[in-house]
């Protein structure tokens, strides 16, 4: 490719990253001919690689799926378990990672072969590192969502030559490490202007490996995680948690407002154009899905995104998550907001409802210094935060064991609690692991990723998990939520079905999650937990009277995994066959 991609009026509030550019006309011979230069030549690799990955994609795919929250009008698809390969959404999503993948490729290429001796080798290195660090993470979204891809490293090459096999899990996974111990090598200690360091490709590669230790595609049953690559795990994690470079945010809530993007948690992140630079294709569109009319000034329409009853469940279980991760997450009947509509001297939500909060910054004046527009928010989306390094290191120790009550994975795992200002653990398990990972990150598009490494180590325990720990797809309107005096929320909940209904008893009495009251408007109680109402038990018996009314989203093998768009598989014979082994050359 002899064309290199500058970026023209783009920033990330409160930083100069991507505010600086080069002026006139260039090619990729005449371009690479300064420190600065190279700079900017590696931050479309931020933004418009990705952009129709984040634009709706991510939250169907990240979130939806793991049962964060849904919305029976959005993206539903990807919350049921229904994408096929006619899925607008998701061919889109493998196009912009493929995106990623080019660039980088292609930025790769010419950095080799145009950089001046004017420019600094390490600058040069540091930009390579950059390639292969992005190049890493859209391979690891393409291996977690679809399985088997098409790997390669030379543009021009898949151009000559486009109708080629997929290679199989395994290899995919090794050119992902492969990729992050490159970026690892050749990144900086210190990043410049917002360009990560080292310490943000070893990140990457911890979690790579731990996927790795236990990723096996052809097992059809739980097994054991590789020992020596667990340790690796916990050395890198070491290093990053103990390099000085990141550390927790003191509060939850701040690591979702504009004006702390780049915080000091950040360990790589999607950063986006300024809502105000009419740079459509860079900007961050998420922002007219994610919030309703009611909390802010431009055009949006997210209002039914509301929490999963998977989740409410989660915090009801410790009623002290309400007053951090709760309230970060979603609106809740009463919650209280002194940032958002702050002209209006804050906002309260007065709703019986649990719609979402993450993402949803408030006004034009809230988000000040920064701009937001309709689809433009100023926030940056994360890839990795120091949290997330935390519980890898939690989970590393872990190990095979069932339990642990190792101190150094305590440290790790109560360090995210205690941030989130709820009680620590003495000892963990993998559910406490899923626990923590879901509501740490709840509703920022990591979990369902998280999840599909976990069923390859342990496909048997996970599907377990989704079709009998978890309730899909059950929503919750307006009205049917209630705020209880201990902190708890009851709710009732929207059965999945030919027609979507609540559930009534004999007596025409409505199933609330915690408790029988007497009818759909009329939130009298009739009977208690402690009176005898076994929710549980009730809401199944009904649901097997409804027989073929009742359509239970059910996960198999055949549907953790995406369907190849068809385009693709159209134009590709490969497609329909067996993954052949990458060669991987002198590498091997």
């Amino acid at each position: 490719m002899s064309a290199v991609v500058v970026v023209t009026a783009l920033c990330s509030c409160g930083s100069d990253f991507l505010d600086k550019v080069p002026s006139g006309e260039y090619t990729a011979e005449t371009y690479y001919s300064s420190d600065d230069a190279v700079l900017k030549g590696t931050e479309p690799l931020y933004n418009r690689a990705w952009f129709d990955f984040n634009r709706r994609a991510i939250v169907g795919m990240g979130s939806y799926r793991a049962n964060d929250a849904w919305n029976p009008y959005v993206s539903a698809e990807f919350a049921k378990f229904q994408v096929t390969a006619l899925t607008e959404d998701m061919a889109l999503a493998w196009s912009s990672l493929y995106n990623v993948v080019t660039l980088s490729n292609a930025t790769l290429a010419n950095l080799e072969a145009y950089c001046t001796e004017d420019v600094t080798e390490s600058v040069k290195q540091a930009a390579i590192g950059e390639c292969y660090l992005m190049r890493g993470w859209a391979y690891f979204y393409l291996l977690r969502g679809w399985g088997a891809n098409i790997l390669f490293e030379d543009n021009q090459s898949m151009v000559e030559n486009p109708i080629r096999p997929l290679n199989p899990e395994s290899d995919v996974l090794k050119f992902i490490i492969r990729d992050f111990r490159r970026a690892a090598e050749l990144l900086p200690e210190t990043g410049t202007d917002h360009h990560p360091c080292k310490y943000a490709a070893k990140a990457a590669l911890a979690k790579a490996l731990l996927a790795q230790s236990g990723w096996d595609a052809d097992s059809k049953g739980d097994h054991d995680r590789n020992t020596e690559t667990l340790a690796e795990v916990i050395s890198l994690c070491d290093e990053v948690i103990n390099s000085g470079k990141y550390s927790l945010m003191a509060d939850y809530e701040d690591l979702f407002k504009a004006q702390n993007n780049d915080n000091e948690e950040t360990i790589l992140a999607m950063r986006w154009a300024d809502p105000n630079s009419g740079e459509w294709g860079a900007m961050n569109a998420l922002y007219s899905d994610l919030a309703f009319s009611e909390v802010t000034d431009v055009n949006v329409w997210g209002g039914s995104l509301t929490a999963s009853v998977d989740m409410l469940d989660l915090y009801n279980e410790d009623p002290d998550e309400a007053a951090h991760r709760l309230h970060g997450t979603f609106f809740t009947p009463g919650s209280y907001y002194d940032y958002i509509l702050m002209a209006d001297g804050g906002y309260t939500y007065n709703h019986n409802w649990a719609q979402n909060k993450k993402g949803v910054l408030g006004t034009k004046a809230d988000v000040s210094p920064c701009n937001l527009a309709q689809m433009a928010s100023p926030l940056n989306t994360y890839i990795q935060r120091l949290a997330d390094v935390y519980l890898i290191k939690a989970e590393a120790i872990l190990g095979n064991n069932e339990s642990t009550s190792d101190g150094e994975a305590l440290a790790a795992f109560n360090a995210v609690r205690d941030r989130a200002g709820v009680h620590p653990y003495t000892s963990i398990t993998l559910d406490d692991i899923i626990r923590e990972r879901r509501i740490e990150f709840c509703m920022e598009y990591f979990n369902w990723w998280d999840m599909v490494t976990w069923y390859r180590w342990k496909p048997q325990t996970m599907l377990q998990f989704f079709n009998y720990k978890q309730h899909r797809a059950w929503e919750t309107r307006e009205g049917d939520v209630l705020l209880n005096s201990d902190g708890t929320l009851s709710y009732r909940a929207v059965f999945p079905g030919n027609n979507a209904w609540y559930l009534f008893d004999e007596n025409g009495y409505v199933l609330w999650s915690d408790c029988l009251r007497a009818g759909e408007n009329d939130n009298t109680v009739v009977q208690t937990e402690a009176q005898g109402y076994d929710y549980a038990t009730l809401r199944d018996q009904l649901l097997n009277d409804k027989g073929s009314d009742y359509q239970p989203i059910v996960l198999s093998e055949a549907n953790i995994f995406m369907a190849y768009p068809e385009s693709d598989v159209i134009q590709n014979y490969y497609f329909n066959e067996d993954p052949q082994p990458y060669d991987f050359g002198d590498d091997e």
